[in-house]
């Protein structure tokens, strides 16, 4: 399996990189420029495109962003290698029920369309902006569910979660009564005491409601899969998830998001259509892939799927 790389990932040219949920957290929790260019969140676009190809069996050429990836046939066996030159950057663009949509991370398949699409959306500052992301998330989902109503469509959530200063009070709804240094207090995720402030917890509950889409005649304004994230930004732990938070019983929990999107696939794609099965199932790669023991790739945290 891939080995860690101690080298930092390339940001002069925004390009799918081969990277891990670690790393890419990190580049989120600690970027300092302008939230615009996206820069901040292209690496998680990249773990998510990576991922689809390594832990969910689609080949790289359906993904965009293109992973870094080139499949070779050998026996009957798809060995998988590693290739930055076959990388892409960008978004796709999806036509919409209502307009077309540039979308983070998409899955096309041949003869089909979008099969699968995954939203990556990061907040780094000021809470009460979670208003307009509620609003955006809504009109994302059902834009494009109006002309794909098969389409699994995920949505990955990541929040800096900027903590108030220890000691500091808060009041009756939870919320710091002093930001830390340099922070405005509007910026302040998790209270004194741990907890997270009420504008997220609220904002928690109106996206598990958003959420567990299982049959396409269901509700278009939901998703397939939703995940929350708050991540750390004290300097030693900075890209780190926080894990109290949500809730085990949480349905947003980040652990059990991909594995959503491809039951919810499997379920239409595959078992449903097995006509269509030579197009829609999902690979599995050669164990001794050269990808595998390249020692540029970084420490994955999923599993492969491989070949028996």
């Amino acid at each position: 399996m891939p080995r860690t790389s101690d080298r930092p990932g390339r940001q002069s040219h925004y390009v799918c990189e081969w990277t891990n949920q670690a790393d890419a957290l990190r580049h989120f929790a600690c970027h300092e420029g302008p939230t615009q260019s996206q820069r901040h969140i292209k690496p998680l676009h990249w773990y998510v495109a990576c991922r689809l190809v390594l832990e969910g069996g689609f080949w790289p050429h359906e993904i965009e962003p293109r992973p870094p990836f080139a499949v070779q046939r050998k026996g009957g066996r798809l060995r998988l290698e590693f290739d930055p030159a076959k990388a892409t950057g960008g978004e796709a663009t999806v036509l919409g029920g209502l307009k077309t949509k540039a979308v983070d991370v998409v899955i096309n398949k041949q003869g089909i369309g979008p099969v699968l699409a995954v939203s990556c959306k990061g907040m780094t500052g000021a809470l009460r902006n979670l208003v307009n992301r509620m609003e955006e998330t809504i009109g994302e989902c059902t834009n494009l569910h109006i002309s794909y109503p098969a389409l699994v469509f995920g949505y990955l959530f990541v929040i800096r979660a900027h903590a108030a200063l220890d000691g500091v009070g808060s009041d009756a709804l939870g919320s710091p009564a002093s930001p830390p240094r340099g922070l405005a207090l509007n910026d302040v995720v998790i209270a004194d005491g741990g907890r997270p402030v009420e504008s997220v917890k609220r904002f928690h509950s109106a996206l598990c409601e958003l959420a567990g889409r299982r049959g396409i005649r269901e509700d278009v304004s939901r998703y397939e899969a939703v995940a929350l994230a708050l991540i750390g930004m004290q300097e030693r732990k900075a890209g780190e998830i926080l894990t109290d938070y949500p809730g085990a019983d949480s349905p947003l929990r980040i652990e059990t998001f991909f594995e959503t999107l491809y039951r919810r696939y499997d379920e239409r794609y595959v078992y449903s259509a097995p006509a269509l099965t030579a197009v829609t199932r999902r690979v599995e790669w050669e164990a001794e892939s050269p990808a595998f023991a390249n020692e540029a790739g970084p420490t994955l945290d999923y599993g492969v799927r491989l070949a028996n």
